[in-house]
């Protein structure tokens, strides 16, 4: 058996301000949904993308902008992006705070900048090098 991902649906408390994040501020193309939905789909290549607000009796937390790694963190989003420092220079000028500034981690042969969502999810924005 061969399983495919067809799509990632983060369970967000505040899927609003997620929304206006994904679309607005990252730059997606929404699929299904708007601002005002409790769930919406955007487009992102292969692996469609997807906010909905949790079903949960108990709410999801969300955790600050600016908090660093922690043991809490369970996923990360990753976007491979062309050319990481102007994509970076383009989401601080929009006031997104990042976690981890772009840096080289040759053992992976990737160059990194981490983020978190409204939700306070982890983003990993990601180029080869």
């Amino acid at each position: 058996m061969i399983l495919k991902l067809s799509h990632v649906r983060l369970l967000a408390p505040n899927v609003h301000e997620c929304f206006l994040f994904y679309r607005d501020i990252i730059g997606l193309e929404v699929r299904y949904g708007d601002e005002t939905t409790p769930f919406a789909e955007f487009a992102t290549g292969d692996v469609s993308f997807a906010l909905e607000t949790p079903m949960a009796e108990e709410p999801v937390e969300a955790r600050p902008a600016s908090m660093p790694f922690s043991g809490r963190d369970q996923v990360a989003l990753v976007f491979r992006v062309a050319d990481l420092d102007a994509v970076y220079e383009n989401l601080q000028s929009k006031g997104v705070t990042f976690v981890q500034p772009p840096r080289d981690t040759p053992e992976w042969g990737h160059r990194v900048a981490y983020l978190r969502d409204p939700a306070g999810n982890i983003l990993e924005l990601n180029q080869g090098i």
